[in-house]
């Protein structure tokens, strides 16, 4: 839909956009077609960027459908509460690619916020500059056609600043202010529009994009960023934030990272970057501990090499109340498939505890889900583990793993309460019988990732150290045969297993295996193909698992015990 706006000569003559049409305009008016929307708030004579001067117009979002709604334009005593539009290009920006435009930014956002807030407005054109200050209530509007450029010179970025304290988090995780737009402690700030944020680099390494510290109601829609050689949007204790429709294409480094942040949504968005996609985590960056609480994601399109949404490494804050929904993973054209789709680590002594996960579809992702707790300690005097509970994960739909589902705690620190509800995942198979009898290693102060332990025993789901799981209609498939284990449960107790189908490769292992098991049920089995032995029960016994409803068509016999 294309509209045209008019400007009138008269603060009287206040234009309104209702529906889809524009009220007749009155007598006396000049007209202006926007770009995007936002241009047709600025006068003829270029003079009206002090607010003393002359008050322009301010365009808001109509809630339903985030549709533009503009009011008026003129010279005169127009009403202190319009908030003014601030055009770069007016403090000397000249959008040629080649001229350095951070002094005539920084004019713009510096003024912008003397006269108590509103937006600045980027026309079409491509802005080269190094770090730029924002500011409380000003709000960026990328207009469509317009590229924020970093520039490749180190030197016009902002130093790495002082922490004052030690941190064990890497240079990407701990710095903000070696970053292309960055601000600290302020609020109600803004980056809008259908414009572009490039990050100029062939490499990991930089600036960050967006990196904001301890800021509060924070707004992010709308806008593309590329080339991005560091977090492309970085927050760290950053409250209030709504990050909805960001496109994020060519990263090197993380895409979206909140750090020790509350009340953050993320919507929307599609993400491409050689590292994780979506990472909240929970370090010392602020010299605290402090969670990360009340996130959602929703909507999402994720690519990557590593992981697309991970809560850690850095988890010594922990992470409490997370809901991710509606996300579809996969790989990237270039580069190895994903490590994990999901994956969940506390590491670092803080508490992972209310996490829900549901409706993911992933493609060709090497471990569709990775749970661990383990001990490694950063920012500790004493490495002491934290705890990883109440999960739930559902609606899944995973192909191309290569690597089982590993679920995994620590001697006398299990995961509790799991549950996986309605899984499908297509396995590519390949395992060997000689690899169900392998040792698996705990490596309890190793970095967490989903490939830490080498192969496993099972080609599906491997468990262990684990209170309170439940599993219910599981299904997987192989693409070619495997003789491990589809299923090894290893010190776990309270094991509800329901509904639970996977084929069993001619010659194979039994499809489930218990290993120091206690207090398991089994039902509701029904294997869409015979197996010769459905489950194997050893370091324990039978005794210690009840069956009830199960219709297990076997080959030879449906259950052994060692």
């Amino acid at each position: 839909m294309c509209l045209s706006f008019y400007c009138s000569a008269s603060a009287s003559d206040i234009l309104t956009w209702t529906g889809h049409t524009v009220k007749p305009q009155p007598p006396n008016v000049t007209k202006v077609v926007p770009t995007a929307l936002a241009d047709c708030c600025l006068p003829a004579d270029n003079q009206g960027m002090r607010a003393h001067h002359t008050h322009l117009c301010f365009w808001a979002f109509v809630a339903a459908g985030n549709l533009p709604l503009v009011c008026a334009a003129a010279s005169g005593n127009v009403s202190q509460t319009l908030p003014a539009v601030y055009k770069v290009t007016d403090f000397g920006a000249k959008a040629d690619a080649k001229t350095k435009d951070t002094s005539a930014i920084q004019k713009a956002l510096d003024i912008c916020s003397e006269n108590g807030g509103g937006t600045v407005y980027f026309p079409p054109g491509t802005y080269l500059t190094g770090s730029l200050h924002l500011k409380s209530r000003v709000a960026l509007y990328l207009d469509h056609g317009a590229v924020i450029k970093a520039s490749t010179e180190e030197n016009d970025f902002d130093p790495y600043e002082e922490l004052g304290f030690k941190n064990a988090a890497d240079r990407e995780t701990s710095f903000f202010h070696h970053s292309l737009m960055w601000a600290e402690d302020v609020e109600h700030v803004a980056i809008l529009g259908t414009g572009t944020i490039d990050g100029n680099r062939a490499k990991r390494g930089g600036p960050k994009p967006i990196a904001l510290k301890r800021c509060r109601n924070v707004a992010i829609k709308d806008i593309t960023i590329r080339n991005a050689p560091n977090y492309a949007i970085s927050l760290l204790g950053t409250d209030y934030v709504n990050i909805d429709g960001v496109s994020i294409f060519n990263g090197y480094c993380d895409g979206i990272d909140p750090d020790a942040c509350r009340y953050v949504r993320i919507a929307n968005c599609q993400i491409e970057t050689w590292d994780d996609a979506i990472v909240p985590k929970a370090s010392f960056s602020l010299g605290i501990r402090r969670a990360v609480e009340y996130l959602t994601v929703t909507n999402c399109i994720l690519a990557t090499n590593c992981s697309a949404f991970k809560l850690g490494t850095e988890s010594g804050g922990g992470f409490r109340h997370i809901t991710v929904s509606n996300c579809v993973l996969h790989s990237r054209a270039t580069g190895r498939p994903p490590i994990a789709g999901i994956a969940l680590e506390s590491v670092d002594g803080g508490d992972i505890d209310g996490v829900t996960i549901s409706n993911i579809s992933m493609a060709n992702v090497q471990t569709p889900i990775f749970l661990r707790l383990g001990n490694r300690g950063r920012d500790m005097d004493k490495p002491m583990p934290g705890t990883l509970r109440n999960v739930c994960i559902s609606n899944i739909v995973a192909t191309g793993a290569n690597q089982p589902c590993p679920i995994v705690g620590i001697p006398d620190h299990s995961i509790k309460n799991v549950t996986l509800d309605n899984i499908e995942i297509t396995c590519t198979g390949g395992g060997t019988m000689e690899q169900t009898n392998v040792q698996v290693p705990e490596y309890e102060s190793k970095y967490p990732e989903a490939t830490m332990f080498g192969v496993l025993p099972s080609y599906g789901l491997y468990c262990r150290h684990v209170e309170g799981l439940k599993l219910r209609d599981l299904r997987l498939t192989l693409q070619s045969p495997d003789y491990r284990h589809a299923l090894l449960c290893d010190d776990v107790s309270r094991v509800v297993i329901d509904s639970f189908d996977a084929p069993q490769s001619k010659g194979a292992e039994s499809v489930i295996r218990f290993r120091r098991v206690k207090r398991a049920l089994l039902c509701n089995c029904m294997p869409s193909e015979e197996v010769s032995d459905f489950i194997e029960v050893t370091d324990g016994g039978m005794n210690e698992v009840t069956f009830v409803g199960n219709d297990v068509r076997r080959k030879e016999q449906n259950g052994t015990t060692r």
